[in-house]
């Protein structure tokens, strides 16, 4: 698949200037790729010459990315074997989602013919950090997290919260399948942890097979759970996909963690990605005595232990000089300024049965969320095997690596993920 994340030619067959559509959508974001734009209806496009079809390009070109009518993709497919491409995204829809499945599969057996593979088609596209070609409505920044989707909605919806190393749209899975990017993915030094947006599995045996071998974390959330939407998803083919609760044992059963949100899904996989596992309990810190109580309520929901702090913390504690609780949760009142937290930080991490911290700053007059956030850098450097979340308004720390979060509570549920 290195030919279609990482191609040295790609031609776009499709590439247009109308407005608001795919194939200036994909022209836009293919410009800073080696690219080459197919279309006999116009010179250029974007300024760049347009070619009347692959073929005519002398260059050699890797990979292709179709948007054009269905009508006429079996056309520009045998122009793209006649062109030895080594890959195709097929963005058009038109083929099995609505009921034409004999032509997606004489254009898919063309392609196996010729030892071509195929993404799609009905399809986003895929986004690397060398080439997005896709109709995304933006680049995402690059990150260590692998998305998967079958809705090309859920990937816009998500595009731009985490970083990501590939992000791949897969559609209708006439060719490449999702367990064979899981394969890939598991391979790719650029990718941690692994996030799929899932509404049917062809293969349920074949897909629990290849996810128990995956190394790297992989969480899902799965559409379609109801019977109502079930028939909206209308791509269950199996036991495995119909019913929920079977659905999620099985995953359990494979090391696949099963969310209920987009967001859980987001904040969870950045967790697993980021961070090393927890182990032993954790170390609350917080300027806010409220939300510290909080905190401590969800981790007893939760079953993670808030060891007491002992001696030892207790003496480095007074450096402080106020030393304003001597409880677990620490909470270091309101005024306190990034020395304080650095100091709380340092004492807490330092004690052997505290294995992480959650780390709340919470808006008061005097508090400084960017240099606490540095110090939360620094202290993830000093500790690198104790994980660190946050719950801050401003900062730094998610392009150090470092999960925050708007709430207290998705904090708790996605530390607690570090044990599983």
């Amino acid at each position: 698949m290195n030919y279609i994340f990482n191609p040295k030619a790609v031609a776009l067959i499709g590439a247009t200037e109308k407005e608001n559509s795919v194939g200036l959508g994909l022209a836009k974001n293919m410009l800073n790729s080696n690219v080459f734009f197919v279309n006999p209806n116009r010179e250029n496009v974007l300024g760049i010459k347009c070619y009347n079809k692959i073929t005519d390009i002398e260059e050699k070109i890797d990979l292709a990315v179709v948007a054009v009518p269905s009508g006429i993709v079996k056309s520009v497919i045998d122009d793209c074997v006649s062109k030895k491409v080594k890959g195709v995204i097929i963005i058009s829809g038109g083929f099995k989602e609505v009921g034409n499945q004999k032509d997606e599969e004489n254009i898919r057996d063309i392609l196996r013919e010729n030892n071509i593979q195929l993404i799609g088609p009905n399809c986003l596209g895929v986004i690397s950090e060398n080439i997005n070609a896709s109709f995304s409505y933006t680049n995402p920044k690059k990150g260590s997290i692998a998305f998967l989707s079958q809705s090309g909605a859920i990937i816009n919806s998500v595009i731009d919260k985490v970083g990501f190393s590939k992000i791949v749209s897969y559609g209708n899975e006439a060719d490449l399948e999702l367990i064979d990017f899981l394969e890939y993915l598991d391979k790719d030094k650029q990718t941690s942890a692994i996030a799929i947006y899932l509404e049917g599995i062809k293969d349920g045996k074949k897909f629990m097979e290849v996810a128990k071998k995956i190394k790297k974390p992989i969480v899902l959330i799965k559409a379609g759970r109801s019977q109502i939407g079930s028939i909206a998803v209308g791509t269950h083919t199996g036991a495995l996909a119909g019913n929920y609760d079977v659905f999620v044992s099985a995953m359990k059963q494979v090391g696949v963690i099963v969310v209920d949100s987009i967001e859980e899904l987001i904040d969870t996989v950045k967790v697993l990605a980021w961070l090393p596992k927890l182990k032993n309990g954790i170390g609350i810190i917080t300027n806010g005595g409220g939300i510290g109580v909080l905190a401590a309520d969800y981790c007893f929901r939760y079953g993670i232990e808030l060891p007491q702090l002992d001696k030892r913390t207790l003496l480095q504690l007074k450096e402080m000089k106020r030393v304003p609780s001597k409880i677990n949760p620490l909470d270091i009142i309101g005024d306190a300024l990034p020395q304080r937290y650095q100091i709380a930080i340092d004492a807490l991490l330092s004690q052997k049965d505290i294995g992480g911290l959650i780390v709340i700053s919470a808006p008061q007059t005097m508090t400084d969320h960017k240099e606490n956030a540095k110090i939360v850098v620094e202290m993830r450097k000093k500790y690198p095997l104790k994980p660190i979340v946050c719950c801050f308004h401003e900062g730094e720390l998610e392009e150090n690596n470092v999960p925050n979060y708007s709430d207290v509570l998705r904090a708790v549920k996605s530390i607690k993920k570090l044990y599983e």
